[in-house]
């Protein structure tokens, strides 16, 4: 009898545990079918430290031997791992700005192990988003799909090269939707418990019909590793910010000039609102749009151009979101009643540093001018209006080692040599054609929102 119970109950157990296992997704169709059109992202960069007699300048005894020995320049070499998908198959492959922020040299690896040398055609910080593109033909692509058609609980799988371990796959549920980060006004997050480690940046987030809905971008941590919370960047948000960025090199973004806060129920509670939505106006800027408008500090911005503001953080992505010089209606809860403006949309100021652009992005192919050990390209007339200036070059890579040492970096724009104004790089190839052997050349770079000059000393060896 007691064999017959223990019998009984043991089959009980495979029957519960057989209908677990059916009820479990099985991920391998998804990853044979989307696993090749998956990268891995390795980037090289170049960094000019100080030393003195061999110690460099991070080290705490630096500043003590500097007072008795001559301050040495010298260059070091960095790595770093990263993932990303191919979205066209003519090679155009998106990935995050961290991956490949600031690199000399990017290399791509497919599946097959095919190895392409990768030029960034566009980076934008805000939203932690990179397009790089690799010359080559009928690869791989993924299929993009609809984030906000996922729902919390469901399932979704990452593919990417954490730790450099290539095309590894891990999976999860979608834990949030709308998640702000702090410093991240402009992405929200998808948040989910797929184990996403370094490496894994810049890799995709499938939803379980094989369709990319997101970017894995972040992850909390306090080892350095997965503790079950990752953060991924819908795949529409990161669309619109490629789309800019393959037309224009850059991306533009719209502000009406206003400071904000959280709405809390007391503060509700005491502007009359019958729920704490919306965000509150702290400040105006003077002369801004919203100043123009009729917006004022205490206003409470529920609406903007159609799309409900449900708390503050969902106004500076949607007032990002909107085109520069558009008009948008603002619905507000003014002064302890409703009321409509229309604002006129400004341009937000960008980071006044362009990402390194090659052919993709300024319509023309970089040149390395050998005599001063850099790699420029020219910018487009769309690229300059942006920027505020007439003419310049935009720096892709610094190779020599003067041009190291002079602290220039790629992204940095030379906008003239001595007080020369520079329009094109046949321009700048005559000019240094005729200079003098081991001359030192005086290049005007402007870097974020500073100009400024550095000296290069002619290599002409």
């Amino acid at each position: 009898m007691l064999g017959k119970c223990i019998n009984i109950i043991l089959f009980s157990v495979a029957l519960v545990s057989a209908a677990v296992a059916g009820e479990l997704p099985d991920f391998s169709g998804l990853v044979e079918k989307q696993g090749p059109a998956v990268v891995n992202i390795s980037t090289t960069q170049h960094v000019s430290q100080q030393t003195v007699s061999g110690i460099p300048e991070n080290d705490p005894f630096f500043e003590f031997f500097r007072r008795f020995a001559p301050i040495e320049p010298r260059d070091q070499e960095t790595n770093s791992l990263g993932s990303g998908f191919i979205l066209s198959s003519d090679g155009y492959i998106m990935t995050n700005s961290h991956v490949v922020d600031h690199a000399d040299k990017i290399t791509v690896r497919l599946t097959d192990k095919r190895e392409f040398s990768a030029r960034v055609i566009g980076v934008d910080r805000k939203t932690d988003i990179a397009l790089l593109k690799i010359d080559a033909t009928n690869l791989p692509r993924v299929v993009i799909g609809d984030p906000n058609k996922l729902k919390v609980g469901e399932w979704v799988v990452a593919i990417g090269s954490p730790f450099g371990f290539d095309n590894s796959v891990t999976a999860g549920i979608v834990s949030a939707k709308g998640r702000s980060l702090p410093q991240d006004n402009y992405v929200p997050f998808i948040q989910t418990d797929a184990a996403i480690n370094p490496g894994n940046s810049g890799g995709p987030l499938f939803n379980m019909n094989g369709e990319v809905v997101g970017i894995n971008s972040q992850i909390y941590t306090r080892s350095g590793g997965f503790m079950g919370l990752s953060f991924a960047i819908p795949i529409d948000v990161a669309n619109q910010v490629a789309d800019q960025l393959r037309t224009k090199g850059m991306v533009t973004r719209g502000r009406i000039g206003v400071t904000i806060q959280e709405m809390t129920r007391q503060l509700a509670e005491s502007f009359g609102l019958a729920q704490p939505n919306g965000a509150l106006v702290s400040s105006v800027e003077k002369g801004g749009p919203a100043d123009k408008a009729g917006i004022e500090a205490s206003d409470v911005i529920l609406k903007f151009d159609g799309k409900t503001v449900a708390n503050s953080g969902d106004l500076p992505r949607i007032v990002a979101a909107a085109k520069p010089g558009s008009k948008a209606v603002v619905d507000l809860w003014h002064k302890g009643a409703a009321k409509q403006v229309t604002v006129l949309v400004g341009k937000m100021p960008d980071d006044g540093k362009l990402a390194k652009a090659g052919k993709g992005a300024s319509g023309q192919d970089e040149k390395t001018i050998a005599r001063l050990g850099v790699a420029l390209s020219e910018l487009t007339p769309e690229q300059l209006a942006d920027l505020g200036i007439k003419g310049g070059l935009l720096v892709q890579a610094v190779k020599g080692k003067s041009a190291v040492s002079s602290g220039i970096q790629p992204g940095d724009v030379i906008v003239a040599i001595g007080n020369v104004p520079l329009n094109s790089l046949d321009q700048l190839k005559d000019i240094v054609k005729q200079l003098p052997k081991g001359h030192n050349v005086a290049l005007l770079v402007r870097r974020d929102d500073a100009v400024f000059y550095v000296a290069i000393r002619l290599d002409d060896n």
